[in-house]
Parts: structure tokens; sequence; C-alpha cells
């Protein structure tokens, strides 16, 4: 049984944009993202038609970046947190494209660009735009408490990032290109603390980057950046650990956009989450190492915590997915 993917036909990434809220922008990444809000509304009724609206402008921004036009995007795949993931199919109904909507939860990045780059690899689609988005205040009534209540957030908690990010891959043109990819499985140890994302999402961060050392025949050396997505600072010390265990030291290497997002002090508690972290972080700040060659190679690897409210309040536990992209540029 083998969960990792090495393309043939290396897809491009030819284009790509972020966007963000007040409190991303001005964060230690900020300068590095393209679109910047000054309210988190976007001048819209609800936070959930501002998710979509931020979506809708991080989609059309990376293909305009791309120097395409929307009739020549063969498909959208998108995901975001809110039921029926309604941010991404209504930000996709103004475009011509074909639209898979998916969710692996905070993962949901990382499986957009591993599915778009398997249909580029295959010839089957020559331009395929992968994106994901986030919001605090939507996020937050989805799946923890009305934000009216003013709960105080304990400690292990992490802050959903406003934001959204999209790529732009392609058969053709210059850019880093998406080598290979690996898989993640569901993966539970048991966490019910539905605060606590970065312990219930690390297991199964540990198990992908593992499995793609083993199948790749690589090492944590081999990469200039080992990229998780929103772990938080506790998820991440976690996940050195069990890598630790299993013989391999990512210490040197290991980055986690949740800890990168925000200049982390007590509101944040262990940093950023939400599918719309890692999309933010990829499209903005690791784009343009990329594009610079200040970076030649890294593991991208957007993590997942498999709940819902529904889930929580029955007492079940909280199962963890993780994807692997490797970028080269």
């Amino acid at each position: 049984m083998r969960r990792t993917i090495c393309f043939n036909n290396k897809p491009v990434i030819i284009g790509a944009s972020s966007i963000a809220g007040p409190k991303e922008s001005e964060g230690s990444i900020g300068k590095f993202i393209e679109t910047t809000l000054n309210d988190d509304m976007y001048g819209e009724d609800t936070f959930e038609k501002a998710e979509s609206k931020m979506l809708f402008t991080a989609i059309k921004k990376a293909v305009d970046n791309a120097h395409k036009k929307e009739d020549e995007i063969d498909a959208i795949i998108a995901g975001d947190l809110l039921n029926q993931i309604i941010a991404s199919t209504f930000a996709a109904r103004n475009f011509p494209s074909a639209y898979l909507g998916i969710y692996n939860a905070c993962a949901t990045f990382a499986e957009s660009l591993t599915i778009g780059a398997m249909l580029i690899d295959g010839k089957y689609m020559n331009n395929v735009v992968c994106s994901a988005s986030s919001h605090f205040s939507s996020a937050e009534r989805q799946y923890r408490y009305p934000l009216e209540l003013g709960c105080t957030r304990p400690p292990q908690a992490q802050w959903t990032v406003t934001g959204a990010g999209s790529t732009v891959i392609g058969a053709k043109g210059s850019g880093p290109k998406i080598t290979s990819a690996t898989i993640g499985k569901v993966v539970d140890y048991g966490v019910v603390d539905a605060n606590n994302m970065g312990a219930a999402m690390a297991p199964a961060a540990a198990d992908t980057l593992i499995t793609h050392f083993r199948e790749s025949n690589c090492a944590p050396c081999d990469y200039d950046l080992i990229v998780t997505g929103d772990l938080g600072t506790l998820g991440s010390r976690i996940l050195k650990d069990l890598s630790w265990e299993k013989g391999y030291d990512i210490e040197k290497q290991h980055v986690d956009c949740g800890e990168l997002i925000y200049n982390l002090c007590e509101s944040e508690y262990q940093g950023g989450s939400g599918a719309g972290c890692s999309a933010v972080v990829f499209n903005s700040y690791l784009m343009e190492r990329l594009r610079e060659n200040k970076l030649k190679k890294i593991a991208f690897m957007a993590t997942g915590a498999l709940l819902s409210s529904v889930s929580s309040q029955q007492g079940d536990s909280i199962p963890g997915i993780a994807h692997l992209v490797v970028v080269e540029s």
C-alpha cells in the first residue's frame, strides 16, 4: 500500500494570491499578503458572505496573476469550514470553470493541491485553481460557541485565521513545480478537547511525514523547510517529539503556518488555525521565497482536525488528517 505519488509531468505553479483580515495583515508575514482588509466584514452583512467574497477575490486575482482568462481555467478545487462548504460553492458560481468542492478541515488546501496536481500530471486538464478559506467569526460559531456568548479561550486554543489563498497550477509555464505528494490517512489518538487542535492533528502529521520520508527515500535535510499547516506551538512540539521517536530530527527544518502568521502573544495562545491559515501563508510568504529561489525545496503539509459540533457534543474523539506536497523552485 503506497501513499506517495511522484509526478512525471510536474505541474507548474503559474499564479497565486492571498487575502487576509486586519489581524492577520498586521502579523509577521503581513507584508507578503497581496490583499489586506481593514474590516473583516469586507463590506458584507454576514461573516459567511464576507468569507465567500474573500475566496472569490483570491481566485480572481490568482487567475489574473497567472495571466490567464477565466475561460482558460478548467477547474476550481476549493473548500472551507462552513456547512456544505458554502463559502467555496458560492464563490465558484461566479466562474465558468468546472468545480470540485472538497473538505478535509484545515488540511483542505493541501488536498486541493494534491488533486489539482494529479489532474495536471495525468493530462486531464491544463489549468486548475486550488483554494481554501476560513473566517474567525464564522468558524467559531460553526465549531465552538456563539460569538455573543463571549467565552474565555483556554490556553491550548488557536485563533482561526480570517483569510483565503488560491494557487493556479498549469501544465506549462514558469514557476515552482509540484514534484510529489503524500496522501494522508485518518489518525485518531483519542483527543476529545475541541480547543486542542494541535494535539489532535500532530499524530496524523507525524504519520504522513514519516510515510513520505520512507516512501520517497528522503530525509529532513533534503528540504529547506518542512512546513505544517496549523499545528500551533503545542502541536508543533508534539510533531517533533513523535518524529524523533521514529528516528527523524526535523528541528532545524520545521516551521508552522499557525506560528508564522501572527505576532504571537497571549490573545492568540498557540497561533493560527483554519483552512485559510496554510492557504494564506503558502500563497504569500512561501511563494515569494520560492520565486526568489531563497527556498529551493519544501515539504508543505497542511493538517486538519475532522470534527464537527455534533461529534464534539456527543463526546466523540477528534480524528486528524495531513496531506503533504513537495514544491521545488
